[in-house]
């Protein structure tokens, strides 16, 4: 039987038993890589493959890799056709590993998480994915939720202020310098707050290699996976999170040359406008949403380091903070670039 530090072999198949699920032979347990946030465990025994979610060994910040968020939206959208793994069990309050973690069954496919995992794909397979990803994301937006209970999963008005301050309070906890500019980010954002918008059940982290697409069909995606940011409110946030993360600088944050990156992918503003005229959505000021996301994504960067720092990890993400600079920067010339809208 085979574990690992942060998941125990025989922890997790006393866990299961007692949550009714049959263990049959040994476990083995194999850290997934890529996850630069919660941990990421492929579990199998002689019969069944499950994943395994749980929080980092330290570095832990509030607000972040929240496994009972991510259980109880993923739970809620079984009924729908939104593709999620299937559900198995959770330990919610911790009690197993000093931590809450999920388990869910594993949903096997391609991930496209690189450069190089493009070099298998051809330019009309690229297209398929990037339909098959922004209709994901709209059946998503199109979820009735409260018709699937989460009617109390987030509280939906007043969702972009209240994610101004977020970003601005975690850049408190996970900072290793001053920039000035951060400061001048969250206070222009903090004025131009939209007076209008749509309430949806959000994914808060959604890009290509957050997903799992057929092995042989890149444009079905089968799954999508890290929903720990989950939670109700302005769909455009997704959006706009997706775009953001086309810029360069994210190849600094995850340490290696990402698929989402590629110029074989469409801009993203041709991106933003493929969701518009799938949804019908009116874009807003979209400036506003693409500053908000630029903050979010310099804040992560920064909060990958804060975690390697602190001895999370050991794989040279202490250097995604060299991208945080450049991201709070894009958010500030968006806000005083010319202006336009979208959609």
């Amino acid at each position: 039987m085979s574990g690992h530090p942060a998941l125990p072999a025989d922890d997790l198949r006393k866990f299961l038993a007692d949550n009714g699920v049959d263990v049959a032979g040994d476990l083995r347990i194999d850290l997934i890589s890529g996850g630069k946030s919660n941990l990421t465990f492929s579990v199998r025994d002689d019969r069944s493959h499950w994943v395994v979610r749980r929080p980092p060994t330290s570095g832990l910040t509030p607000s972040a890799h929240d496994m009972n968020r991510e259980w109880a939206v993923t739970s809620a959208l079984q009924s729908t056709d939104v593709p999620v793994a299937r559900t198995v069990a959770i330990d919610s309050d911790g009690e197993v590993l000093g931590a809450p973690f999920t388990v869910v069954e594993f949903v096997d496919g391609r991930v496209i998480r690189t450069d190089d995992d493009l070099k298998d794909l051809s330019d009309n397979e690229i297209e398929r994915n990037l339909d098959g990803l922004i209709d994901t994301l709209a059946r998503l937006h199109a979820v009735d939720y409260g018709a699937v209970g989460l009617g109390e999963f987030g509280r939906p008005d007043g969702f972009a202020a209240r994610q101004v301050k977020l970003w601005a309070r975690q850049w408190g906890h996970v900072k290793s310098r001053e920039l000035d500019d951060v400061e001048r980010l969250v206070e222009q954002l903090s004025d131009r707050i939209p007076t209008q918008s749509r309430n949806t059940i959000v994914h808060g982290d959604y890009r290509v290699d957050n997903t799992i697409t057929s092995a042989d069909d890149a444009g079905v995606v089968r799954a999508v996976v890290d929903w720990e940011l989950s939670t109700l409110g302005d769909p455009l946030t997704d959006v706009a999170l997706m775009c953001v993360y086309r810029r360069p600088g994210f190849d600094t944050v995850v340490g290696f040359d990402a698929a989402w990156t590629s110029d074989r992918y469409p801009s993203a503003d041709e991106i933003a406008q493929r969701y518009a005229a799938r949804t019908g959505a009116d874009l807003g000021d979209w400036d506003f949403y693409l500053a908000l996301a630029n903050l979010k994504l310099g804040v992560i960067a920064e909060g990958i380091a804060h975690r390697a720092r602190s001895g999370a990890t050991s794989d040279g993400s202490e250097r995604a903070s060299e991208a945080t600079a450049e991201f709070i920067a894009g958010g500030l010339a968006q806000l005083g670039g010319d202006k336009h809208r979208v959609g």
